[in-house]
């Protein structure tokens, strides 16, 4: 498999949602599933996943590794809470992976940070 060069400028979404049933914060294969869908809706190729499930009607951590970054995702279904990590660079829009995943959730609420990530600056010197 080739790889082709993505530039190194990124946006990075930290998302936090408030409010979610628990019950879609336990099944690690659904969650698994889940940010697959948000990755294939944001054009970026999934390279690896790997996600954890802490036991029955417990929480769950999990990482898709892609070629543009990755997305994350640690749940606590005991607050109704599930924190994501969504960074991509190149071509991908990390923003319609994180619809979504919020669409899927249906979060009471929700806090999105917007950091952008390796953009070049000129010093002057």
């Amino acid at each position: 498999m080739s790889i082709g060069a993505h530039r190194p400028a990124g946006i990075h979404l930290l998302a936090d949602f408030h409010g979610v049933d628990p019950v879609l914060l336990t099944v690690s294969a659904e969650i698994d599933a889940l940010l697959r869908a948000g990755a294939e809706a944001a054009g970026a190729r999934i390279l690896h996943s790997h996600f954890h499930s802490f036991g029955d009607m417990m929480g769950v951590t999990g990482v898709l590794l892609l070629a543009e970054s990755h997305i994350s995702i640690h749940t606590w279904p005991e607050y109704g809470f599930a924190a994501a990590d969504i960074f991509m660079c190149g071509d991908a829009q990390p923003q319609l992976a994180l619809q979504v995943i919020e669409m899927a959730l249906k979060p009471a609420s929700r806090v999105v940070q917007t950091i952008e990530r390796g953009a070049a600056h000129v010093v002057a010197g």
